[in-house]
């Protein structure tokens, strides 16, 4: 369905039984909203409703022209708009990638909103921060962002039949065409591409302790995040809090670890 809220015009797909507690999924780049295509079913065989919706810069109706408005503090306000068009005082959170940055900061700001937090492969912002400055290795993993913040990201992840972006989403086998074929479509790669453009670190210096029950999900072959920053999450939630770490997975783990992950998921959701 088509929700409108802020101006824009987002794409989300619900699922499960109508009676159900909700769940809003949240996805990454460079996904949309299939990338829970195997997690949701789970999800409403546990009783539970589930709306996935693509976030700005996916959605055709949610791509603006100025990077600046991506910045992750818009992202948030645009799930707070969403779940107010969708009637609902609050819902569980489950987010991956920048999904689960959107999730750490919507608890955070808004926890009212957020009956349950599952965040998936991202730490907390401010576990994150502390390993950039004392761990060169993590510095190290995120070393790629400049070259999603160029200006010749589009071309560099697109050129030779997008080798580069297939050579990331390996680890999923052939539903990494789902986004290589989604990322050609005009002006969806760089709406993506954005919200690592617009990302400064003082968009991040509000972000607090987490007072809702929350899951973080980890998985040790994950190269974007440090073992550091996973660990040290747990100094950002004052409240029950479980850290997942999974064996073997990659940072895609809602499409490679589904039903450990759905697992984890209803364990918090059914906790509360």
């Amino acid at each position: 369905m088509e929700i409108k809220a802020r101006g824009l015009t987002f794409d989300v797909f619900e699922g499960g039984p109508s009676e159900g507690d909700p769940v809003l999924l949240l996805h990454g780049f460079p996904q949309d909203h299939r990338e829970f295509d195997l997690l949701a079913p789970k999800l409403h065989e546990a009783g539970l409703r589930t709306y996935a919706m693509d976030q700005r810069g996916v959605s055709p109706g949610a791509r603006p022209a100025d990077v600046g408005a991506y910045r992750i503090t818009e992202a948030v306000a645009d799930a707070v708009g969403v779940l107010d068009a969708l009637g609902l005082e609050s819902a569980h959170v489950i987010g991956h990638d920048w999904g689960a940055n959107v999730g750490w900061m919507l608890a955070a700001w808004h926890p009212e909103r957020v009956r349950t937090l599952t965040a998936v492969s991202v730490p907390h912002p401010k576990a994150l921060q502390l390993a950039l400055r004392t761990r060169p290795a993590q510095r190290a993993r995120l070393a790629y962002f400049k070259v999603f913040q160029s200006a010749a990201a589009e071309r560099l992840l697109l050129a030779n039949d997008a080798a580069a972006l297939r050579w990331m989403l390996k680890p999923i086998g052939e539903r990494a065409e789902l986004y290589v074929e989604a990322n050609r479509e005009p002006g969806r790669l760089t709406g993506g591409l954005n919200w690592y453009r617009a990302l400064t670190f003082d968009q991040l210096k509000d972000v607090r302790l987490i007072s809702v029950p929350t899951t973080y999900v980890w998985s040790d072959k994950d190269g974007v995040v440090s073992l550091t920053a996973a660990l040290r999450t747990r100094d950002w939630v004052d409240a029950d809090y479980q850290m997942v770490a999974m064996r073997g997975i990659s940072h895609w783990v809602p499409e490679q670890a589904a039903t450990a992950l759905s697992e984890a998921a209803i364990t918090r959701i059914q906790g509360v």
